[in-house]
């Protein structure tokens, strides 16, 4: 992992962890509230890569009330940002019936539909409003 973070900006702390997660949500299009953290301990970020990754001091399990989806966020989380999707996340499942598959990949459609989807690992895609994932939700 370490030749991933090779390079990046790296914020210590919730607050400056906060900041830079919100900021590069927005940055690339993202909802802000698709990352409820927790007891951040740092965030970094490769700007040549898109390589991100997030270190809470726990797992954080958050619902998002608009779409009833129970989602849970490991103390790492990983993944490569770019416009509009996040690849290769690591560190998030969701809640389907029984089971918690992981999210592998984030998209929103180009040109903005209100949509977002959510792919796991095992090739299954959901789909929901974007606004479900707006920061006061």
């Amino acid at each position: 992992m370490a030749d991933h973070k090779e390079g990046g900006i790296v914020n210590k702390g919730h607050e400056d962890g906060t900041k830079l997660a919100s900021s590069l949500l927005e940055e690339f299009g993202l909802p802000a509230g698709l990352l409820p953290l927790a007891d951040v301990i740092e965030v970094g970020f490769v700007r040549a890569t898109g390589y991100m990754w997030i270190v809470q001091k726990k797992k954080v399990e958050h619902n998002f009330k608009l779409i009833s989806k129970l989602v849970s966020y490991d103390s790492e989380i990983t993944g490569f940002i770019n416009k509009n999707r996040i690849k290769k996340l690591k560190g998030v499942k969701a809640r389907e019936l029984m089971l918690w598959p992981p999210v592998s990949e984030i998209t929103l459609d180009e040109p903005p539909t209100g949509k977002i989807h959510f792919k796991s690992l095992a090739g299954i895609t959901k789909t929901f409003p974007v606004e479900a994932f707006a920061a006061d939700q």
